[in-house]
Protein backbone atom coordinates (compact mmCIF):
# COMPACT_ATOMS: atom_id res chain seq x y z
CA UNK A 1 0.00 0.00 0.00
CA UNK A 2 1.23 3.80 -1.08
CA UNK A 3 0.20 6.71 0.50
CA UNK A 4 0.04 10.01 -2.13
CA UNK A 5 0.63 13.20 -1.83
CA UNK A 6 0.83 16.39 -4.02
CA UNK A 7 2.67 19.20 -2.71
CA UNK A 8 2.88 21.29 -5.62
CA UNK A 9 4.66 23.84 -3.11
CA UNK A 10 8.22 21.50 -3.35
CA UNK A 11 10.37 23.60 -5.55
CA UNK A 12 9.72 26.61 -2.96
CA UNK A 13 10.32 24.30 0.13
CA UNK A 14 13.77 22.95 -1.33
CA UNK A 15 14.66 26.63 -2.30
CA UNK A 16 14.13 27.53 1.57
CA UNK A 17 15.63 24.58 2.70
CA UNK A 18 13.07 24.94 5.97
CA UNK A 19 11.58 22.30 8.20
CA UNK A 20 9.10 24.81 9.25
CA UNK A 21 8.37 26.20 6.02
CA UNK A 22 4.78 27.46 5.06
CA UNK A 23 3.94 27.61 1.58
CA UNK A 24 2.24 30.53 -0.14
CA UNK A 25 -0.99 30.95 -0.46
CA UNK A 26 -0.98 30.02 -4.07
CA UNK A 27 0.45 26.82 -3.38
CA UNK A 28 -1.13 25.68 -0.44
CA UNK A 29 -4.58 26.65 -2.63
CA UNK A 30 -3.03 24.72 -5.64
CA UNK A 31 -2.66 22.02 -3.25
CA UNK A 32 -5.78 21.92 -1.80
CA UNK A 33 -8.00 21.70 -5.05
CA UNK A 34 -5.61 19.34 -6.83
CA UNK A 35 -4.85 16.92 -4.25
CA UNK A 36 -6.80 14.41 -6.36
CA UNK A 37 -4.08 14.36 -9.01
CA UNK A 38 -2.33 11.13 -7.82
CA UNK A 39 -5.45 9.28 -8.27
CA UNK A 40 -4.27 9.23 -11.77
CA UNK A 41 -1.58 6.74 -11.32
CA UNK A 42 -2.28 5.12 -7.59
CA UNK A 43 -2.77 1.27 -7.56
CA UNK A 44 -5.94 -0.14 -5.80
CA UNK A 45 -6.06 -0.19 -2.44
CA UNK A 46 -3.76 2.72 -2.30
CA UNK A 47 -4.28 5.81 0.01
CA UNK A 48 -4.30 9.84 -1.49
CA UNK A 49 -3.81 12.28 1.23
CA UNK A 50 -6.02 15.47 0.57
CA UNK A 51 -7.55 18.41 2.71
CA UNK A 52 -11.12 17.85 1.87
CA UNK A 53 -12.13 13.95 0.84
CA UNK A 54 -15.23 15.47 -0.53
CA UNK A 55 -13.74 17.98 -2.68
CA UNK A 56 -11.54 15.47 -3.90
CA UNK A 57 -14.14 12.76 -4.81
CA UNK A 58 -15.99 15.49 -6.58
CA UNK A 59 -13.02 17.01 -8.55
CA UNK A 60 -11.96 13.21 -9.82
CA UNK A 61 -15.85 12.67 -10.30
CA UNK A 62 -15.76 15.65 -12.67
CA UNK A 63 -12.59 14.94 -14.40
CA UNK A 64 -13.41 11.13 -14.88
CA UNK A 65 -16.79 12.46 -16.39
CA UNK A 66 -14.80 14.84 -19.06
CA UNK A 67 -12.67 11.69 -19.80
CA UNK A 68 -15.78 9.75 -20.67
CA UNK A 69 -17.22 13.19 -22.70
CA UNK A 70 -13.54 13.08 -25.01
CA UNK A 71 -13.54 8.79 -25.19
CA UNK A 72 -10.58 8.37 -22.97
CA UNK A 73 -12.86 5.69 -20.93
CA UNK A 74 -9.76 3.85 -20.04
CA UNK A 75 -8.32 6.35 -17.55
CA UNK A 76 -9.47 6.00 -14.07
CA UNK A 77 -10.89 2.61 -14.59
CA UNK A 78 -7.58 1.26 -13.48
CA UNK A 79 -8.07 2.06 -9.49
CA UNK A 80 -10.06 2.14 -6.56
CA UNK A 81 -8.02 4.72 -4.48
CA UNK A 82 -9.01 6.22 -0.79
CA UNK A 83 -8.94 9.50 -0.61
CA UNK A 84 -7.56 10.45 3.70
CA UNK A 85 -7.70 14.00 5.30
CA UNK A 86 -4.18 12.60 6.95
CA UNK A 87 -4.93 12.96 10.44
CA UNK A 88 -5.88 11.34 13.25
CA UNK A 89 -4.00 8.41 11.83
CA UNK A 90 -1.01 6.55 12.24
CA UNK A 91 0.69 5.33 8.98
CA UNK A 92 3.18 2.30 9.28
CA UNK A 93 4.44 -1.00 8.41
CA UNK A 94 6.47 -3.31 6.39
CA UNK A 95 4.32 -3.38 3.31
CA UNK A 96 3.65 0.47 3.67
CA UNK A 97 5.22 3.19 1.30
CA UNK A 98 5.06 6.78 1.15
CA UNK A 99 5.21 8.65 -2.83
CA UNK A 100 4.92 12.29 -2.50
CA UNK A 101 5.07 14.86 -5.46
CA UNK A 102 8.74 15.75 -4.04
CA UNK A 103 10.60 15.12 -1.13
CA UNK A 104 11.86 17.72 0.84
CA UNK A 105 12.48 18.20 4.42
CA UNK A 106 9.18 20.74 5.46
CA UNK A 107 6.89 17.82 4.09
CA UNK A 108 8.57 15.09 6.01
CA UNK A 109 8.33 17.43 9.73
CA UNK A 110 4.27 17.90 8.09
CA UNK A 111 4.44 13.75 8.02
CA UNK A 112 5.59 13.10 11.20
CA UNK A 113 3.46 14.97 12.82
CA UNK A 114 0.41 13.42 11.26
CA UNK A 115 1.66 9.84 12.17
CA UNK A 116 3.48 8.89 9.44
CA UNK A 117 6.39 6.52 11.03
CA UNK A 118 10.05 7.91 10.33
CA UNK A 119 11.31 4.61 9.06
CA UNK A 120 9.04 5.06 5.81
CA UNK A 121 10.79 8.28 4.97
CA UNK A 122 14.08 9.27 3.98
CA UNK A 123 16.24 10.71 6.88
CA UNK A 124 17.27 14.02 7.11
CA UNK A 125 21.03 13.34 5.81
CA UNK A 126 19.26 11.67 2.21
CA UNK A 127 16.84 14.73 2.11
CA UNK A 128 20.29 16.91 1.77
CA UNK A 129 21.32 14.81 -0.86
CA UNK A 130 18.32 15.05 -2.60
CA UNK A 131 18.16 18.79 -2.04
CA UNK A 132 21.70 19.00 -3.86
CA UNK A 133 21.21 16.52 -6.39
CA UNK A 134 17.77 19.24 -7.53
CA UNK A 135 20.33 22.46 -8.05
CA UNK A 136 20.51 23.75 -11.06
CA UNK A 137 24.50 23.19 -11.14
CA UNK A 138 23.02 19.16 -11.68
CA UNK A 139 21.97 19.97 -15.00
CA UNK A 140 24.92 22.40 -15.71
CA UNK A 141 27.19 19.49 -15.09
CA UNK A 142 25.23 17.48 -17.22
CA UNK A 143 24.79 19.29 -19.97
CA UNK A 144 28.22 18.65 -21.42
CA UNK A 145 28.03 15.04 -21.36
CA UNK A 146 25.05 15.06 -23.58
CA UNK A 147 26.41 17.66 -26.33
CA UNK A 148 26.77 15.30 -29.57
CA UNK A 149 26.23 17.04 -32.93
CA UNK A 150 22.67 18.64 -33.59
CA UNK A 151 22.94 20.47 -29.95
CA UNK A 152 23.28 23.28 -28.83
CA UNK A 153 23.57 24.34 -24.93
CA UNK A 154 25.75 26.02 -22.15
CA UNK A 155 25.28 27.14 -18.30
CA UNK A 156 27.64 28.63 -15.80
CA UNK A 157 27.84 29.10 -11.98
CA UNK A 158 27.98 32.96 -11.00
CA UNK A 159 28.87 34.41 -7.68
CA UNK A 160 29.67 37.50 -8.34
CA UNK A 161 28.28 40.24 -10.63
CA UNK A 162 31.68 40.93 -12.42
CA UNK A 163 31.23 36.87 -13.81
CA UNK A 164 27.42 37.71 -14.64
CA UNK A 165 29.00 40.45 -16.88
CA UNK A 166 31.26 39.18 -18.30
CA UNK A 167 29.07 36.29 -19.42
CA UNK A 168 26.55 38.78 -20.74
CA UNK A 169 29.51 40.58 -23.11
CA UNK A 170 30.30 37.59 -24.39
CA UNK A 171 26.96 36.05 -25.06
CA UNK A 172 24.78 39.63 -25.21
CA UNK A 173 21.59 38.20 -23.84
CA UNK A 174 21.57 35.99 -20.69
CA UNK A 175 18.80 34.04 -18.69
CA UNK A 176 19.26 34.11 -15.06
CA UNK A 177 18.39 31.31 -12.47
CA UNK A 178 18.08 31.21 -9.16
CA UNK A 179 19.57 27.72 -7.88
CA UNK A 180 16.47 26.03 -6.77
CA UNK A 181 12.81 28.03 -7.88
CA UNK A 182 9.34 26.71 -8.68
CA UNK A 183 8.21 26.72 -12.55
CA UNK A 184 8.40 30.57 -14.01
CA UNK A 185 9.69 32.06 -10.48
CA UNK A 186 13.76 32.54 -9.96
CA UNK A 187 13.97 33.82 -13.65
CA UNK A 188 15.53 37.22 -14.92
CA UNK A 189 16.48 37.93 -18.23
CA UNK A 190 19.32 40.72 -19.14
CA UNK A 191 20.78 41.94 -22.31
CA UNK A 192 23.69 44.49 -23.14
CA UNK A 193 20.69 47.29 -23.83
CA UNK A 194 20.48 46.59 -20.28
CA UNK A 195 22.68 49.29 -17.86
CA UNK A 196 23.02 46.35 -14.80
CA UNK A 197 24.93 49.39 -12.70
CA UNK A 198 21.57 51.13 -12.86
CA UNK A 199 19.40 48.44 -12.68
CA UNK A 200 18.49 47.62 -9.16
CA UNK A 201 16.00 45.44 -9.89
CA UNK A 202 18.31 43.27 -11.54
CA UNK A 203 21.56 43.92 -8.92
CA UNK A 204 19.38 43.39 -6.14
CA UNK A 205 17.71 40.09 -7.29
CA UNK A 206 21.34 38.73 -7.57
CA UNK A 207 22.64 39.01 -4.78
CA UNK A 208 19.98 38.77 -2.98
CA UNK A 209 20.05 35.20 -4.78
CA UNK A 210 23.37 34.66 -4.06
CA UNK A 211 23.29 35.67 -0.05
CA UNK A 212 20.33 32.92 0.30
CA UNK A 213 21.40 30.31 -2.43
CA UNK A 214 24.96 30.67 -3.16
CA UNK A 215 24.93 31.50 -6.43
CA UNK A 216 23.21 32.34 -9.64
CA UNK A 217 22.84 30.25 -12.97
CA UNK A 218 23.39 32.23 -15.79
CA UNK A 219 22.73 31.02 -19.53
CA UNK A 220 22.95 32.03 -22.90
CA UNK A 221 19.46 33.23 -24.51
CA UNK A 222 18.40 30.82 -26.88
CA UNK A 223 15.74 31.29 -29.70
CA UNK A 224 13.33 28.84 -28.31
CA UNK A 225 10.69 27.25 -31.29
CA UNK A 226 9.39 24.30 -29.12
CA UNK A 227 9.00 23.35 -25.48
CA UNK A 228 9.30 19.41 -24.46
CA UNK A 229 10.63 16.89 -22.09
CA UNK A 230 11.67 13.27 -21.22
CA UNK A 231 9.91 11.73 -18.43
CA UNK A 232 11.96 9.06 -16.36
CA UNK A 233 12.24 6.88 -13.23
CA UNK A 234 15.24 6.25 -11.23
CA UNK A 235 15.04 2.99 -9.07
CA UNK A 236 17.57 3.99 -7.05
CA UNK A 237 19.76 1.24 -7.70
CA UNK A 238 21.93 2.43 -10.72
CA UNK A 239 18.83 1.89 -13.52
CA UNK A 240 16.79 4.76 -15.05
CA UNK A 241 13.94 3.84 -17.08
CA UNK A 242 12.04 5.96 -19.71
CA UNK A 243 8.87 6.78 -19.35
CA UNK A 244 7.72 8.93 -22.30
CA UNK A 245 7.74 12.10 -23.76
CA UNK A 246 6.05 15.26 -22.55
CA UNK A 247 5.15 17.75 -25.29
CA UNK A 248 4.22 21.36 -23.07
CA UNK A 249 3.31 24.65 -23.33
CA UNK A 250 5.24 27.58 -21.03
CA UNK A 251 5.18 31.31 -20.62
CA UNK A 252 7.96 33.63 -19.37
CA UNK A 253 8.97 30.33 -18.03
CA UNK A 254 5.89 28.92 -16.52
CA UNK A 255 4.23 26.12 -17.28
CA UNK A 256 0.51 26.41 -19.21
CA UNK A 257 -0.41 22.78 -20.80
CA UNK A 258 0.71 19.66 -21.92
CA UNK A 259 -0.39 17.63 -25.22
CA UNK A 260 -2.52 14.81 -24.49
CA UNK A 261 -1.41 12.30 -27.19
CA UNK A 262 0.09 8.60 -27.76
CA UNK A 263 3.89 8.38 -27.55
CA UNK A 264 3.99 7.71 -30.94
CA UNK A 265 1.91 10.99 -31.92
CA UNK A 266 4.08 12.45 -29.33
CA UNK A 267 7.66 11.46 -31.57
CA UNK A 268 6.17 12.69 -34.38
CA UNK A 269 5.59 16.01 -33.36
CA UNK A 270 8.98 16.52 -32.28
CA UNK A 271 10.64 14.94 -35.49
CA UNK A 272 9.99 17.38 -37.42
CA UNK A 273 12.19 19.38 -36.00
CA UNK A 274 14.58 17.10 -34.65
CA UNK A 275 15.90 13.72 -35.93
CA UNK A 276 14.67 10.46 -34.07
CA UNK A 277 17.80 9.02 -33.83
CA UNK A 278 19.02 12.00 -32.04
CA UNK A 279 16.01 11.62 -29.43
CA UNK A 280 17.25 8.46 -29.16
CA UNK A 281 20.87 8.84 -28.15
CA UNK A 282 20.11 11.71 -25.88
CA UNK A 283 17.69 9.30 -23.86
CA UNK A 284 20.39 6.68 -23.43
CA UNK A 285 22.49 8.77 -21.99
CA UNK A 286 20.61 10.71 -19.74
CA UNK A 287 19.25 6.68 -18.79
CA UNK A 288 23.45 6.21 -18.28
CA UNK A 289 24.64 9.41 -16.63
CA UNK A 290 21.61 9.69 -14.38
CA UNK A 291 21.63 6.04 -13.28
CA UNK A 292 24.91 5.91 -11.92
CA UNK A 293 24.59 10.13 -10.19
CA UNK A 294 21.47 8.76 -8.78
CA UNK A 295 22.52 5.12 -7.74
CA UNK A 296 21.93 4.52 -3.87
CA UNK A 297 20.77 8.84 -3.77
CA UNK A 298 17.21 9.04 -5.44
CA UNK A 299 14.08 6.61 -6.11
CA UNK A 300 11.44 7.66 -7.86
CA UNK A 301 9.89 10.03 -10.83
CA UNK A 302 11.95 12.76 -12.81
CA UNK A 303 12.07 14.90 -15.87
CA UNK A 304 14.53 16.75 -17.96
CA UNK A 305 13.01 19.74 -19.70
CA UNK A 306 14.48 20.29 -23.42
CA UNK A 307 13.78 23.10 -25.90
CA UNK A 308 14.26 23.04 -30.12
CA UNK A 309 16.25 25.97 -30.64
CA UNK A 310 15.94 27.89 -33.59
CA UNK A 311 18.18 29.42 -36.66
CA UNK A 312 19.62 28.38 -39.90
CA UNK A 313 18.48 24.90 -38.76
CA UNK A 314 16.71 23.28 -35.77
CA UNK A 315 18.84 21.95 -33.19
CA UNK A 316 18.17 19.94 -29.70
CA UNK A 317 18.93 21.65 -26.86
CA UNK A 318 19.14 18.58 -24.33
CA UNK A 319 18.74 19.69 -20.77
CA UNK A 320 17.06 22.89 -20.29
CA UNK A 321 16.52 21.68 -16.62
CA UNK A 322 16.17 18.56 -14.05
CA UNK A 323 12.94 18.14 -11.96
CA UNK A 324 13.57 16.45 -9.37
CA UNK A 325 10.37 15.06 -8.90
CA UNK A 326 7.14 13.80 -10.70
CA UNK A 327 6.01 16.42 -13.20
CA UNK A 328 2.88 17.86 -15.28
CA UNK A 329 4.48 15.86 -17.75
CA UNK A 330 3.85 12.25 -15.75
CA UNK A 331 0.71 13.99 -15.09
CA UNK A 332 -0.20 13.88 -18.62
CA UNK A 333 1.56 10.39 -19.69
CA UNK A 334 -1.06 9.19 -16.85
CA UNK A 335 -3.69 10.73 -19.27
CA UNK A 336 -2.20 10.01 -22.83
CA UNK A 337 -4.98 8.11 -25.24
CA UNK A 338 -4.54 4.88 -26.70
CA UNK A 339 -5.57 5.96 -29.81
CA UNK A 340 -2.85 7.95 -32.35
CA UNK A 341 -6.10 10.31 -33.56
CA UNK A 342 -7.23 11.62 -29.98
CA UNK A 343 -5.39 14.91 -29.42
CA UNK A 344 -5.99 17.20 -26.19
CA UNK A 345 -4.92 19.74 -24.14
CA UNK A 346 -4.11 19.64 -20.12
CA UNK A 347 -4.28 22.92 -18.62
CA UNK A 348 -4.29 24.11 -15.11
CA UNK A 349 -7.02 26.75 -14.57
CA UNK A 350 -7.91 29.02 -12.05
CA UNK A 351 -11.46 30.02 -12.46
CA UNK A 352 -14.19 30.88 -9.73
CA UNK A 353 -11.77 31.03 -7.19
CA UNK A 354 -10.51 27.62 -7.24
CA UNK A 355 -7.56 25.76 -9.87
CA UNK A 356 -8.86 23.39 -11.92
CA UNK A 357 -7.47 20.38 -14.47
CA UNK A 358 -8.79 21.37 -17.78
CA UNK A 359 -9.34 18.53 -20.69
CA UNK A 360 -9.79 20.06 -24.05
CA UNK A 361 -10.03 18.81 -27.64
CA UNK A 362 -7.17 20.15 -29.88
Amino acid sequence: MTLHIFNPEHDIALASGLANFTAPHAGRQLRHDLGFLPALWASEGDIIMVDDVDQARRSLERLTHRLHTLQQTQILLRANSEFTPGKLRVYSGQNFEVEPWGWNSALRALLLRRGVSEELMPTLAQLDVIRQLSHRREAAALLPKLRVEGTVGEAFECHSLEQMEMLLAQYGQLVLKAPWSSSGRGLRFVSTANDIHRSKYITGWFQNIVEAQGCVMAEPYYNKVKDFGMEFYSDGEGHVSFLGLSLFHTANGAYTGNILATERTNMEMISRYIPVGLLDVIQEKICQELGAAYNGKYQGPFGVDMMVVGGTSFQLHPCVEINLRRTMGHVALSLSPNDDDLHHVMRIEYAENCYQLKIERL
